[in-house]
């Protein structure tokens, strides 16, 4: 039977690239997400390539959504080889104390809450098998703070420490967990951030050559791909011309 990876946030960005990279990789899939229209886009061009695929949906702040979304699925497909926690976003970048606590919340609920619903519904069904691969996707914001991060970098440094508590509590599992920190990557990531300037949002990734999703589902892919006995723990994953959150080289800008 094929491996089966199970993928949060599919619809766009590193969680399509991972679900594209994946079936690639003759995974069958679960992806899910809050928009039903793009998961079936998704799911019927993957099929078009001969990958079995499930789609789910439901947003990952919702967790009785999440339960009841999770036991929909036959037994055969319950138990993921790989579950990749994708679904986050970044609201705003105002001076922490000119937050919009709408936009906290909304980033708590979904980067950290939500990531751990997912990994309480499906990695004790990994535990009983004894046999899985945790990826989170979490980022170099999480390393720290830069201005106008605040909050989202909150929520990345908690994934941070989520993913090796959860990395210590299975050591005695065959499970392995790895946490991916990708830096500056050009998804629709900054026009969420920036509530749909499209204009601001393009001023991020001017003057460097970002990374892309397929970047970062090529990293998750290598990790889930090595031997059973190495654990691919932490990657910092940064453009060349980007050093940190804060700092980077742009041309002509």
């Amino acid at each position: 039977m094929k491996k089966t990876a199970f993928i949060t946030g599919a619809t766009s960005g590193i969680g399509e690239a991972c679900a594209r990279k994946f079936a690639e990789g003759g995974y069958r899939l679960v992806i899910t997400g809050r928009n039903a229209a793009k998961l079936e886009t998704l799911k019927t061009a993957l099929e078009a390539e001969g990958t079995e695929v499930r789609t789910l949906v439901f947003d990952v702040r919702n967790a009785a959504a999440a339960k009841a979304a999770v036991e929909s699925l036959e037994e055969a497909w319950a138990t993921p080889d790989v579950l990749i926690n994708n679904a986050g976003l970044a609201l705003g970048l105002e001076k922490e104390y000119e937050g919009d606590m709408t936009d906290w919340d909304i980033m708590i609920d979904t980067n950290i809450k939500g990531l751990l619903t997912m990994t309480r519904l499906l990695v004790p069904r990994m535990v009983a098998r004894n046999a899985g691969h945790v990826i989170n996707i979490g980022s170099v914001a999480g390393d720290a703070a830069y201005a106008g991060g605040n909050v989202y970098c909150a929520t990345k440094a908690a994934v941070k420490t989520i993913t090796d508590g959860l990395r210590i509590d299975v050591a005695e599992t065959a499970l392995r967990v790895t946490n991916i920190k990708p830096g500056l990557v050009e998804t629709n990531f900054s026009r969420v951030r920036f509530h749909g300037d499209c204009e601001r949002a393009d001023k991020v990734y001017k003057g460097i050559k970002p990374l892309t999703g397929t970047d970062i589902a090529d990293v998750a892919f290598y990790a889930a791909s090595a031997p059973a006995h190495v654990q691919i723990a932490e990657v910092l994953v940064l453009a060349t011309h980007q050093a940190s959150g804060s700092v980077m080289h742009r041309e002509n800008v």
